[in-house]
């Protein structure tokens, strides 16, 4: 699966991301190509490049500063700034620059502090640097492990992952060998998301993060001066949702950010889709771009122009936009059904590159020199190439309508091989998580997105697109406020209820599943009617109050339910799967990270004790070393989905 793409300053070479699982060693590989457009090759720079950090090219393409994964691999996205202190101090960090006149990979010391961000300055030996302030955090651990305290901690008191150190590395490179010199910038007092150079203002901008999300007022814009670093760092954003992806306007006047909303505790603030905005940064001025934009934004380009390539979801597509400037209308380009990522534009040449797949067309990476060749594109890629010798399902967009407030809702429908269109089938219902996701025509197959696989397997599958998802407006991603599961379970069912009408479906022969929030809809439909067979529950919530209290993201919550669990009982309770077990029949398969604080495991446990007090046949499978993602060992993806498909083979009555 590819990830990112980017193009160096001269447009000769493209660089690509790209995840493989390594079957042989219990991990997934991230592969770091460079595709030189000229020789039409790609080559291999690493294999163990670091998942959080996008390589960056130098100002001037001489060099790619990277990071590389040297963590354990056992790790677990728990709590990345947790696990690096509680061993601390630890071995020296390093970045690494690979020189494309040597083919070099270098290191780069930058001592033991744990890097968060970095971005080049204007120079091709200079970089600026945010880690987590090891010196503070060190002085708040000998505080605590004092003879009083010895080893109890204060938790709210505790804030030692809350703080950043900036750094200004310079490096000198002779004969291959790179001595550093390391200048700090400035302490700040909180975790550093994303770094930006502003030339010409001298500036260093910086976003604001926090691993924990009570409020999403700890998410912001900030400006730091470097011809006086004395003085404090300017706020520029007071928005309640998270910025990020900065890029500086092609004149250096402006910073581009997306902004993803999560709900907002303020009344004049609505919950929107994902926007992108352009903030002058003489006179912090803030526009929204893309204004008559229906759907969500996914992500955006530059050209050297100054005008903006944007990819835009609407329904299931997600296309290519451009908008020339602030007053121009947005124009969509006309190219393939399906689903575009990961735009670059070359500064150079205004080559364009994209990442493109749908349910019939694997993902590859594409190179294009104008927008007119969108239709006819070439891939320079096949690492997918499998996946284009095998037939794959058809599939196609269903829609109904939820018969209590006539809301049209539609969802992918994908047939099992050979029966497109064919009737009475056994259904699957596979939900998407979020909720503010989206099922797209797409093909990206894993342990998430397994649909395709699924319909191989004989089943016709239904990914809807309940109210919540992107892509339909804001007011139809809101709309579950204060209902955020028996609004979109009802929007579910109807779906079901308008296949059985239309002959399509099979209805002794229904089953349902979800991963994240996708599992708390799969436990509450689940309490709602009986009609499923089976039910594959994964991450999900059963109990809304005990969720908030647990979870790394109670903000979301607090969000939906419209406030806290004190101010709002009834709706956590109503909304709460566990208060109505008792109507619960389904045989349930549960899976579950291991060190999952997105959505606590107690959950899953806590659904599995209710269901076997039941005496309702039941099965829970914990991951180790996984958190909300499984990400670390592909084969828990793998066995996941197997043991999916033998519960839907042995409970489905498929046949």
């Amino acid at each position: 699966m590819y990830t990112s793409l980017s193009w160096s300053p001269s447009g000769q070479y493209l660089l690509i991301q790209a995840i493989h699982p390594s079957w042989n060693d219990s991990r997934f590989e991230n592969i770091l190509w460079i595709y030189n457009i000229k020789q039409q090759k790609k080559t291999i720079i690493t294999r163990n490049l670091h998942k959080s950090f996008k390589p960056q090219w130098s100002p001037n393409g001489q060099w790619i500063a990277l990071l590389l994964d040297e963590s354990p691999a056992n790790s677990s996205d728990q709590n990345q700034y947790q696990r690096s202190m509680n061993n601390y101090p630890q071995t020296e960090q390093y970045i690494y620059l690979y020189s494309l006149s040597t083919n070099d990979l270098l290191p780069v010391q930058i001592g033991k502090d744990i890097p968060l961000a970095f971005t080049w300055s204007n120079t091709d030996l200079s970089l600026y640097l945010a880690t987590i302030n090891t010196q503070i955090t060190m002085a708040n651990i000998n505080d605590m492990n004092n003879e009083e305290l010895r080893d109890v901690i204060h938790y709210r008191q505790n804030e030692m992952y809350e703080q950043s150190s900036i750094y200004r590395i310079v490096v000198d490179e002779h004969k291959n060998l790179l001595s550093v010199k390391r200048n700090l910038i400035k302490n700040v007092s909180f975790l550093v998301g994303e770094l930006l150079f502003v030339p010409l203002q001298s500036k260093l901008l910086i976003t604001s993060v926090s691993p924990l999300i009570e409020s999403l007022e700890v998410f912001e814009i900030y400006s730091i001066d470097l011809r006086n670093t004395a003085s404090l760092p300017i706020r520029l954003t007071d928005d309640e949702a998270i910025e990020s992806d900065l890029k500086l306007s092609i004149d250096g006047t402006h910073v581009l950010f997306l902004s993803r909303s999560l709900g907002s505790g303020r009344k004049k603030f609505n919950d929107t889709q994902a926007r992108l905005y352009s903030m002058n940064l003489i006179d912090g001025q803030i526009t929204r771009l893309a204004q008559s934009f229906y759907g969500n934004i996914d992500t955006y380009a530059i050209t050297s122009h100054g005008s903006l390539y944007i990819l835009g979801q609407l329904g299931t597509e997600v296309q290519i936009y451009s908008q020339e400037s602030l007053s121009s209308d947005l124009i969509l380009h006309s190219g393939w059904n399906g689903t575009y990522e990961s735009i670059t534009v070359s500064s150079q040449n205004n080559f364009i590159a994209f990442i493109y797949s749908s349910t019939q067309n694997p993902m590859e990476v594409y190179i294009i020199k104008h927008m007119d060749e969108l239709r006819s594109a070439q891939a320079i890629t096949n690492e997918n190439k499998l996946f284009t010798q095998r037939s794959l399902p058809q599939s196609k967009v269903y829609q109904w309508k939820n018969e209590d407030d006539h809301q049209m809702i539609e969802g992918l429908l994908h047939y099992p091989l050979g029966k497109f269109q064919a009737k009475n089938l056994p259904l699957l219902v596979l939900i998407h998580g979020g909720p503010y996701e989206g099922n797209t025509n797409s093909f990206a197959p894993d342990w998430l997105s397994w649909a395709p696989l699924a319909a191989t397997e004989g089943w016709l599958v239904l990914e809807p697109n309940y109210r919540g998802s992107v892509g339909y407006g804001d007011k139809f991603m809101s709309d579950l406020r204060y209902r955020p599961l028996s609004l979109p379970g009802r929007d579910i069912l109807y779906g079901v209820d308008q296949l059985i009408r239309d002959g399509i479906v099979d209805p002794l022969r229904v089953s349902i599943g979800g991963y994240s929030y996708g599992g708390f809809l799969t436990n509450w439909l689940i309490t709602q009617t009986k009609r499923f067979n089976a039910a594959l529950s994964s991450a999900g919530t059963i109990e809304l109050t005990s969720s908030w209290g647990a979870m790394n993201l109670p903000a979301l919550l607090t969000y939906l339910m419209g406030g806290f669990p004190w101010e709002v009982p009834h709706i956590y309770q109503n909304e709460s799967p566990m208060y109505q077990l008792d109507r619960v029949r389904t045989p349930t398969l549960i899976t579950t990270g291991e060190n999952d604080v997105r959505v606590s495991t107690s959950q899953s446990y806590m659904l599995e004790r209710g269901l076997y007090y039941r005496g309702v046949p039941v099965k829970l499978i914990t991951f180790p070393n996984e958190g909300h993602a499984l990400i670390n060992n592909p084969w828990h993806g793998k066995i996941k989905v197997r043991e999916e498909l033998k519960w839907l083979k042995k409970y489905g009555n498929q046949s």
